[in-house]
């Protein structure tokens, strides 16, 4: 089976190569060569993210010999809630090797690429709407890791949940190809996977115009059903992921609210911008020289010296 990924060491050498050319063409005068390194740069820090995702799959601050007893209160928790069986859906796609083939492939390498070209998307068409989602993006997948810390097993290890480990059954597993145990496969909460096809969704949605821009809704329904029938995932594992990257626009939010009402509060540097005009006081009377000034966030002035008039 091809691994359609690449590895955190692939990732992290091409963040690194990234971020060098992206300095280097930095200081070059030519404005394509300047608006190229911003687009390097960019590129760098989504790659190094993904590179530090990776890695943090093979740390957990606890061991791995409870992750099996996390999957199983996961697996009674959707019982209790009256959440639909996992193994009911997988049961209704395993008739259908090609159908199971596919998710398995959609699993293994759709997500970041399809990230990819959206962030692309926003960085080349919308700048602005892309500084706020990668603001988000980078929040997001930070609390995922720090929630995968603490391992988990995905369903298709819970003995007695009667799922199939699809990858497995049609030789289509990256964990397969590793010797030995891989930490990696106790990542399974939240489900990164389901958490980034929903910022997807919600990126075109708030930012194209066509009508068809709802079928975006699509992308989030169709990976959620990836994980399930192909047993990555519980339900939960998605639900969470929701929740949280609702809870990071929500902070946002409120940040660029607050933020909006006290630009002045002093978590950026201010600065007097003066609006010349005729003195009205009479000189040598230790007037302001006919100077009105305003205050305005984030022009940061010299340290220790007057802005020119």
């Amino acid at each position: 089976m091809i691994d359609l990924e690449l590895s955190w060491r692939a990732a992290a050498v091409t963040a690194a190569g990234l971020g060098i050319t992206a300095a280097a063409l930095r200081r070059s005068r030519r404005p394509r060569l300047a608006a190229a390194a911003v687009f390097g740069r960019e590129s760098a820090l989504v790659v190094g993210l993904f590179a530090l995702w990776q890695l943090a799959g093979s740390f957990a601050v606890m061991g791995p010999g409870g992750a099996l007893d996390r999957s199983r209160w996961l697996w009674h928790a959707e019982r209790v809630l009256h959440l639909p069986s996992e193994a009911s859906v997988q049961q209704a796609f395993l008739p259908h090797p090609l159908i199971v083939q596919f998710f398995n492939l959609y699993y293994l390498g759709l997500h970041f690429p399809v990230l990819i070209a959206c962030m692309i998307w926003l960085f080349a068409r919308h700048r602005e709407r892309y500084r706020q989602l990668r603001t988000t993006l980078v929040a997001f997948t930070g609390c995922c890791l720090l929630i995968q810390l603490i391992p988990v097993a995905p369903p298709r290890m819970l003995p007695g949940a009667h799922l199939v480990d699809t990858a497995v059954l049609y030789g289509q597993s990256v964990y397969a190809t590793h010797a030995g145990f891989d930490p990696d496969q106790l990542s399974a909460m939240p489900s990164v996977h389901v958490g980034w096809a929903i910022l997807v969704a919600i990126a075109v949605i708030g930012t194209a115009r066509s009508r068809w821009r709802w079928l975006a809704l699509l992308y989030p329904a169709m990976t959620t059903l990836a994980v399930v029938v192909t047993a990555n995932h519980f339900w939960l594992d998605g639900i969470v992921a929701a929740a949280l990257l609702g809870a990071v626009l929500i902070v946002q939010y409120a940040a660029g609210r607050a933020l909006a009402r006290h630009p002045n509060s002093g978590l950026f540097p201010d600065s007097l911008i003066c609006d010349h005009r005729s003195n009205s006081n009479p000189a040598g009377t230790g007037g302001s020289n006919g100077r009105t000034c305003s205050v305005s966030p984030g022009d940061r002035a010299p340290a220790g010296r007057d802005r020119p008039s």
